[in-house]
This record gives structure tokens, sequence and C-alpha cells, in this order.
């Protein structure tokens, strides 16, 4: 690392422990690209990756797939030398491909959404008792036309028979392949039996249920004897993986990067054109204060939901040859990206936002890695439930993904779209002399599959020593009662 950027970066590592408050994140701008030229999302042409189907020829493999991203699977994995062990897994993905939200669907919809046959599973179980045994439940939405708020209220999705949002057949498919992936990968290196077994394997999901709808599809290509396991979760007060903990100061960082941002609210005046057509198809009002004005993200959520699951995009319903074009939506899709490059990486205040969004599931990472390293050197009892932890899987969404890579400062930040994944990767090597037991320990970070580039002195991080990774965490984050006091300052 140059010097100059060892001396700031000690600078921000005090400023944690001084009790001078917040820590000034240090911002290292991403790469140039057509994802945050703003001329090109306007007035470029193409979409930024495929929106047609799950589906990656195995040649094309690793490029943005929003239906459903690239990940770790055996084809392109990169195994390290052998002289490096595999010690511990964290997994943490978006979940895969689903309906849109009912907030993102239009008055009246021309496309209507079947999930005949298919539908949330519901219930409760008890380890004793007759609640032991218990039957599941599976919700089927349904219409009925003596309900005249049936056709009379929107969001309009009549004739459709999901709810909104709700994991597709389609995701359900992607999200067993997925599991299956990651066990052709792990399971031999991890020693992972085929059943779920909660001392050496965490899954964890969201109060939002589509990440456990998800994780009933991943478990079963993942740890494929398993009948049944118990997901963890935390309080929607506080979950760290949503994220939904109150945090005042990152709060007031996004409204600067967003809303009370000059640079925002131009790339919003630029495409009036684009919503002057958006709108007259799909009867959103111009004057709406549902979001649908503040960025492009109902009409990205929309749109790519029809088209990765082989729908047609939408028409006005008072004037069939009036629809959204291709040309349209991919414009769109170039928008979106460029708006999640701006708020995660390319605005200066970015990184500082996505270490307090993000700062509490990256503080409870490190906990498990160090405890994991320490409780190995230490070879203390004390700390056996650690030693047996080998592989831990979250479920989690791009509002999650998206302050993840924006606090590992990724060269090059897009929409993380459907399954996207991080992995962190935990190894040691041989350090000592022969036949001592002393051992160094390494982190690799896979961003769809491969070695994540980033903008920070740590590089590529690619058998990265962890006590650097640990050192770029307490330069951002610092400690949990930084990170609370950081995001509680008046």
């Amino acid at each position: 690392m140059p010097i100059q950027l060892q001396l700031v970066a000690a600078a921000v590592f005090l400023a944690f422990f001084s009790g001078l408050g917040a820590a000034e994140v240090v911002h290292y701008p991403p790469t140039s690209s057509n994802i945050n030229n703003l001329t090109f999302a306007l007035n470029g042409s193409g979409a930024p990756g495929i929106y047609s189907s799950s589906k990656t020829p195995d040649k094309q493999y690793g490029q943005y797939n929003w239906c459903n991203m690239p990940h770790v699977r055996t084809r392109e994995y990169k195994t390290p030398p052998p002289d490096y062990n595999l010690e511990y897994v964290e997994v943490i993905q978006r979940h895969h491909k689903r309906t849109p939200y009912a907030s993102n669907t239009f008055f009246k919809e021309s496309v209507c959404w079947s999930c005949a046959g298919q539908g949330p599973l519901y219930g409760i179980k008890s380890n004793r008792g007759i609640g032991a045994v218990v039957t599941d439940i599976q919700w089927q939405a349904f219409q009925d036309a003596q309900n005249p708020w049936t056709t009379k209220v929107g969001p309009g999705f009549v004739g459709s028979t999901c709810q909104f949002p709700q994991i597709t057949d389609q995701g359900l498919e992607d999200s067993i392949t997925h599991g299956q992936d990651l066990r052709a990968v792990y399971a031999q290196r991890l020693n992972l039996n085929p059943y779920f077994n909660p001392a050496t394997s965490r899954i964890r999901v969201t109060n939002n249920v589509i990440t456990s709808q998800v994780a009933s599809g991943l478990v079963k290509g993942l740890f494929p004897a398993s009948a049944g396991i118990e997901a963890i979760i935390q309080s929607s007060s506080f979950d760290s993986l949503e994220p939904t903990y109150s945090c005042n100061k990152a709060s007031q960082l996004k409204s600067s990067i967003t809303t009370g941002s000059q640079v925002w609210n131009d790339h919003l005046a630029a495409a009036a054109g684009l919503y002057a057509k958006l709108d007259a198809i799909s009867g959103i009002s111009p004057s709406d204060t549902a979001g649908w004005h503040t960025s492009f993200d109902h009409y990205y959520d929309n749109l790519s939901a029809k088209q990765c699951h082989g729908k047609a995009l939408p028409c006005n319903l008072n004037s069939t040859s009036s629809c959204v074009t291709q040309d349209i939506a991919d414009t769109v899709y170039r928008l979106g990206n460029w708006e999640y490059s701006w708020q995660w990486r390319d605005a200066p205040q970015s990184a500082q936002y996505a270490a307090l969004k993000y700062g509490a599931w990256v503080l409870e990472l490190k906990n498990k890695l160090q405890n994991k390293v320490s409780g190995q050197s230490k070879g203390t009892h004390d700390l056996t439930p650690v030693l047996q932890l080998k592989y831990v899987h979250n479920i989690a969404h791009d509002g999650s993904i998206s302050p993840l890579l924006g606090f590992l400062q990724i060269s090059k930040m897009v929409w993380p779209g459907m399954g996207s994944e991080v992995v962190f990767e935990l190894y040691s090597k041989a350090s000592g002399a022969y036949g001592s037991d002393k051992r160094s320990y390494f982190i690799r970070v896979l961003w769809s599959g491969q070695p994540i580039q980033t903008s920070t002195p740590l590089g590529t991080i690619d058998l990265v020593p962890v006590d650097k990774f640990f050192s770029y965490i307490d330069s951002t984050v610092g400690s949990s009662s930084a990170l609370f006091n950081a995001c509680n300052a008046q």
C-alpha cells in the first residue's frame, strides 16, 4: 500500500477510537464504464445484460444476467493451491425470480400472473406433543367478483393468482439449482452431509417471506436429504441482514446522495421524455407521490419481472398500439444500473453510507471469522460450537447486496440481479516450521463466482491475509459501539 494511503487509513482508524464520533470513511471511486456513464445510460443502446431468461450459455457465464445472476459452480470455480485449506464459508445472496411488488404494478395491467398450484407455505410447529406433526398450509391467491374492490382498487392485477411479491415456479427452480451448484463445490471441501446439520451449518432469512420461499428450494439442492430445517431470523426491528435497524445518519446520507443531490435530480430531469412515455402507457400520474418518479426502481421492477418470465412488455389497455418497446425497457435498465452505481459507489458519501447501512451485518461476519481463527489457533474447547460451524447461508435482497458491495467498494457496481451472490471463503495455511501446527489465515471474496475486484488498497480479494481484511472493517465500521453511536449521532 502506498504510504499516503497507509496514513489515511491510520487516521480513519484512530478517529473511531479517539471518541471523535463517526469516521470519515475513505471513498475509493469505481472504474469508469458504460454503467456509471449517464450520457450512455440516457442515449446509449441495448440492455446492460440479459433480461429475457434465467439461462446463460456456458460460454457467456459470468456476464450480468438480471434474471439469474452468475454464482459459484463447479465449471468456473478456481481451486486455490493445495497448501490452502478451506475452513469456513459464508454466502449471502439475493432471492431469486419473483412477481413484481404490488407497489410496482400499474393501476391496470395488460399482463396477468398465474400462480395456480403454487404458493407460499405457512404454519407453525412445536417440538413436543401433538404439535410435533402438523400439516403444511399453502396459500393460493384468488379473487371473487362479489368483492367490489377486486376490480375497483389498484394496483391492478385483475385475473392474477399470485401474491405480490411471490417467488415464481421458475424462481423456485433457480433456487434449487443454486443450492445444487453450491453443494457440488463445497460439500466435499467442507465435508457437508446431504442432511442439514445445525451444528455445522446455518440458514438465515429476513422477515420478508420471499427469502423463506427461496430457502425451501435452496435447501433442497444444498442439503437434499433434509425434510425440514430451522432457519434463523432476527427481529424486524433490528435485523442486520435486510437491514432494518435504525440509523439516522445513514438516512441523512441517502437523502444527500439521492433526492438532495443535484446530480440525482438532474438525471431525473434529463429522463423527463422517457417518463412521459412510460406514464402514458402505465396510467401513472406525472404528479404521483408513491415513488414512481424519484427513481426508476418501480418501472425497472415491473418491466424486468415480465421479461424474465417471458411475458410481453405492457401496453396501454385503452390503446393496444401504445406499448413499452424494447428500446424503452433497455433505457430503463441502463438508468437503473446508473442509479445503483451512483448511490452505492460513485457518490463521494457512498462508502460511508454503505458502512453505516450494512455495518452491523459486516461486524457479525467479522466476529464469526475472528472466532474461527482464534478458536483454531488457541485450540480451546470453549469454542467448540465455533469450530464445528463450517457453512452459513444468508438469503436477502438487493437492498442487502448493494450496501455490502458498496462497503467492499467494488470496482464496477451494478444493480444486483436475482440470485446475486457474495461468498466469503476463509482459508488456513501452514506458516511455521515443518511439523509446527501454526497456521496463517486468508480471505477470498467471490462476486458472481470469481474473486471480487475492489477499488480499495485490498485490490482483488483473492487469498488476502485475513488481518488486512479485518483492518479494513475496523477503518470503515469500527466497533459495534462506534457503529451504534455513529448511527445515532446528532
